[in-house]
């Protein structure tokens, strides 16, 4: 397959294998988990809402009936319901061959989390890395070797880690800044647990990607002028999620990727994807480092790597 040319229908066929995908109910989730079992792929959707995760999965469900659609509960931003989830997927005995972690929430309002986290910061990053941190013992017992998947944003190039005050309980609150290094920290995480998992001699490997511009409910809840505008106009000027998924969708089937590497769309707004490379500040070791010890710290998750 060429790096440019590279589309979904083109990609090898998943049949048998299980894909857990956060936030799958709408969205990137949701075009992603619909790519996947067309694929021949089984879905886990990892997700919020009871009700629009089920209303998502009967449509799954209708559009490839060969393929086993699952919902479970999980709340990203609660480490109780994080552990819980975790509790219930190794006990259920599921075999896991890609998890990815795509929920998030962009430009809210000033708000925390269940365990007093910021909302951005705990939602994006710390409860994707707890719950990777989890289920990693899981993906490191599939024996064809697993891939975990962090999306992040073409907005990473523009996030700023302040590792002194992740939570923004000493400088002023910005939702677009809040979110810009919610995105940053995803690629600094993916960045470090790479560099791990292959010191370990890991079977696992992780990438990341980001859809570039896409039509999604996120930013739509706030109430800043920027809502407003992505509530209003966004979805007319964009293209839709299906498109935006593709890099995702690429990160996780295609043959080709190796471990650590960044998907995104060609023209970085839009196109398909191509291998693309982090900014500067998403390559600093020393903050990878970093942001890895305060996540085991904060979220009480201790990688066995």
């Amino acid at each position: 397959m060429s790096n440019i040319g590279w589309v979904p229908e083109r990609a090898p066929r998943m049949d048998g294998r299980t894909v857990l995908i956060t936030g799958a109910n709408s969205g990137l989730g949701l075009a992603s988990a619909r790519h996947l079992s067309g694929l021949g792929a089984n879905i886990v959707m990892a997700c919020r809402n009871a009700d629009k995760a089920a209303l998502a999965a009967e449509s799954l469900r209708a559009g490839s009936p060969a393929s086993r659609i699952e919902v479970r509960s999980l709340d990203l931003s609660s480490l109780v319901s994080i552990r819980r989830f975790a509790t219930g997927l190794v006990d259920s005995g599921t075999t896991v061959d890609v998890l990815m972690n795509n929920a998030g929430v962009m430009a809210t309002d000033r708000l925390v989390t269940a365990d007093g986290f910021d909302l951005q910061f705990g939602t994006n990053h710390l409860g994707h890395f707890a719950l990777t941190g989890l289920l990693l013992p899981l993906l490191a017992a599939n024996p064809d070797g697993a891939r975990i998947i962090n999306v992040s944003s073409l907005g990473h190039r523009a996030g700023r880690m302040h590792l002194d005050d992740p939570n923004f309980e000493h400088r002023p609150y910005r939702r677009w800044g809040a979110y810009f290094e919610s995105k940053l920290a995803n690629l600094l995480f993916t960045a470090e647990l790479h560099r791990r998992l292959a010191a370990a001699g890991s079977t696992v490997t992780t990438l990341a990607a980001h859809p570039g511009t896409a039509s999604t409910e996120l930013g739509k809840d706030g109430t800043s002028t920027t809502n407003w505008v992505i509530r209003n106009f966004f979805g007319a000027l964009v293209r839709g999620p299906a498109s935006g998924a593709r890099s995702q969708v690429r990160a996780a089937v295609d043959p080709a990727a190796r471990g650590g590497q960044f998907y995104g769309p060609a023209l970085m707004v839009a196109g398909p994807p191509r291998l693309e490379t982090p900014s500067r500040r998403a390559r600093r070791t020393d903050d990878a480092r970093a942001l890895w010890d305060l996540s085991e710290c904060l979220t009480g998750i201790a990688y066995p790597l």
